[in-house]
């Protein structure tokens, strides 16, 4: 019995770090980037009401919480949008703004959006912070306007 222990508490000690990572491997943690977007009726419209793309929760269930633990497709997919905006802004800009439009018309023609599609929209970067108590939001990046539909991205 005391060697079924030992071999479960030494496997669990295998798991733990898989479990609960560590986050020591971070230099510093800077600003966290988010992706915004608002939509355009022309190419030249400067009205601007921008939305945050894939805002996070106010709240989740301890259900949802849960099986987000071991199931989190979207999940990922906004951390790959937050992983593009930063490679965007230290240079790597062709792969990264190909990537953000795609997946954002993607987004947007599908609805999950929110909003009706237009036919053109714009995204930009905006980096927050806190600074002082208080939360800094800076905009390192406004794209051009592009079209919704594009059929080379799909």
């Amino acid at each position: 019995m005391r060697d079924l222990i030992l071999r479960f508490l030494g496997v669990f000690k295998l798991l733990l770090p898989a479990l609960f990572p560590s986050w020591r491997f971070f230099d510093v943690i800077g600003p966290s980037p988010r992706v915004e977007y608002c939509l355009l009726k022309t190419p030249h419209d400067e009205t601007a009401d921008w939305h945050e793309c894939r805002p996070r929760p106010a709240r989740l269930s301890f259900r949802d919480r849960l099986i987000s633990f071991f199931w989190n497709a979207a999940w990922n997919e906004t951390l790959f949008y937050a992983n593009c905006a930063e490679r965007l802004i230290q240079g790597q800009t062709e792969h990264c703004t190909r990537e953000l439009r795609r997946r954002l018309r993607a987004d947007i023609l599908s609805g999950s959006a929110g909003e009706a599609a237009s036919p053109f929209f714009r995204f930009r970067l905006v980096f927050v912070s806190r600074f002082e108590g208080a939360v800094r939001r800076d905009v390192a990046f406004v794209s051009p306007a592009v079209q919704t539909v594009d059929p080379a991205d799909r």
